[in-house]
């Protein structure tokens, strides 16, 4: 069936390692959503990390969509109202963030709206996120939260050994509970345990009337997995980790090398 979907992550996947949409990437964008594909952006950024690249790409449209917070947020591109949600409440910001502390790794919490630390040492790793997506950083003590609050997404974060090692002793129980996953070597991300990725793109194709097999998705890191596995063209960038590469139907070039672009022209156009 031809593909009427592209969900495309952002980091090392649409950016090249300047962190910079292609010229030959944009084309090939452009030339998609010009023959009527729905072009969606789905990163682990929050909306106002990935708009600055709905823009640049003329997505920013009625009609058009992306999908945030790796999967917990599906949002109309034009505007960022939310079309399909699941959130972590209080208690679970509280179990996490008792459970970081156990690990002895540092800790954040998203809102729609606020990046929230309650580490006094504020990790390099949080100030970096906060720079890349845009998103306002606040420190609260756990006890000066809002106890209503809810929050797409909570994340450990720290230097890739110290993560790593910490990952080892996460109890079994956590993983029952919670998604989690690695976006970066220094980001371990927390959500619902409805939520990944695919959940958030499969939201969306059944929202347009699309099946699975009319969808194409391209990633490099361990949260892309669940999307790729959805879709019925799974893409790897040549820059992705082994576990994307094993899952996915096609290994594209990498990012320095327009693999979007190559994975567009040889599925979609």
């Amino acid at each position: 069936m031809a593909i009427k979907l592209i969900a495309i992550d952002i980091d090392g996947t649409l950016l090249n390692p300047q962190r910079e949409v292609t010229p030959g990437v944009k084309r090939a964008i452009q030339a998609a959503r010009d023959k009527g594909i729905a072009i969606v952006l789905a990163s682990g950024r929050p909306f106002i990390g990935v708009e600055r690249y709905l823009m640049e790409l003329d997505l920013q449209r009625e009609g058009q969509y992306c999908i945030t917070n790796n999967g917990a947020l599906v949002q109309k591109a034009e505007s960022g109202e939310c079309v399909a949600e699941v959130t972590l409440n209080f208690d679970d910001y509280l179990y996490v963030e008792k459970l970081a502390r156990e690990l002895g790794v540092h800790f954040q919490a998203l809102t729609k709206s606020l990046l929230f630390t309650p580490n006094k040492d504020i990790s390099e790793y949080t100030v970096h996120e906060a720079s890349l997506t845009g998103m306002p950083l606040r420190y609260r003590a756990v006890e000066e939260m809002d106890e209503t609050a809810t929050f797409p997404k909570v994340m450990m974060i720290d230097t890739p050994e110290t993560l790593d090692e910490a990952i080892t002793r996460i109890p079994q129980e956590a993983y029952d509970r919670y998604t989690i996953m690695k976006s970066s070597p220094y980001f371990l991300e927390i959500l619902n345990k409805k939520v990944d990725k695919g959940a958030g793109v499969k939201a969306l194709a059944e929202r347009l009337g699309l099946s699975r097999d009319e969808v194409m998705a391209i990633g490099d890191q361990e949260n892309d997995l669940a999307m790729l596995t959805f879709a019925g063209t799974g893409v790897a960038m040549g820059n992705g980790i082994d576990k994307v590469k094993n899952i996915a139907q096609f290994v594209t070039k990498t990012n320095m090398e327009d693999g979007v672009a190559h994975a567009i022209e040889k599925f979609a156009l």
